[in-house]
């Protein structure tokens, strides 16, 4: 007499991998980002005159990007100064213990331009020099489509509200299609959050979430790496 076959349906055992498509791997796979700062209009667009410059940046997009791989964060910014010169080296510094944050500097031109104060009586000459910064829409262009064409990542987020980057956008969706671009604009009123070119060039925009700042703060202070520690400067 034969050995009947068991109607009941096989279990895989269990810890055995199940087999996907590779196709559904790629779907299943976090994206491999890579997000560009503009630290000037980060700065002026949502973190001056708060309690929060002592940013994170690395903490702040971890939380911000929780699905992605990120695989840089390039912070584009300018040395400056003055007075603020001290305090901006001392968050250079504390931008350099994360190990994702990469500092790009471009630097400032002095710019002279015409008073534009209506009413003005004073005597003397009606022009003056200001300091402007430069290269950084330049710098963050080139390395975004350096590192398209190096095919670095799937995803590449723009943390600017800058319209000079609109052609470079576009240039690499013309270039690579399948690759995503989204923006943040850093904006704490409509009229300089609007970026309407930026925003519809790229493939998803979003406002900076703003709330996310004071959860993205360095501690008081840190140790830098050296055995030294970097304190937080009391005007902050």
């Amino acid at each position: 007499m034969g050995r009947s076959e068991s109607t009941t349906p096989r279990r895989k055992p269990v810890g055995q991998p199940t087999w996907l498509p590779l196709f559904l791997y790629a779907v299943c796979l976090p994206q491999r980002s890579i997000i560009y700062v503009d630290g000037f209009n980060l700065y002026y667009g949502a973190i001056k005159g708060t309690p929060h410059k002592w940013l994170n940046l690395q903490r702040l997009f971890e939380l911000l990007r929780q699905d992605d791989d990120i695989q840089a964060i390039r912070y584009f910014t300018a040395l400056m100064n003055g007075s603020k010169a001290q305090r901006q080296q001392t968050y250079l510094r504390a931008l350099a213990t994360c190990p994702k944050v990469e500092v790009i500097l471009g630097r400032f031109k002095e710019k002279r331009i015409a008073c534009g104060v209506r009413g003005c009586t004073y005597p003397g000459p009606r022009f003056f020099n200001k300091p402007e910064e430069k290269r950084t829409d330049v710098g963050i262009a080139v390395a975004l489509l350096d590192d398209a064409y190096r095919d670095l990542a799937d995803r590449f987020v723009l943390v600017t509200g800058d319209s000079d980057l609109v052609p470079a956008v576009s240039m690499v969706k013309t270039r690579f299609p399948h690759k995503q671009i989204v923006v943040y604009v850093p904006s704490r009123n409509l009229i300089r959050g609007a970026a309407v070119e930026l925003r519809s060039a790229a493939d998803k925009d979003r406002d900076l979430p703003l709330v996310l700042l004071p959860r993205c703060q360095f501690p008081a202070s840190l140790p830098d790496g050296v055995g030294g520690l970097i304190h937080k400067p009391a005007e902050w």
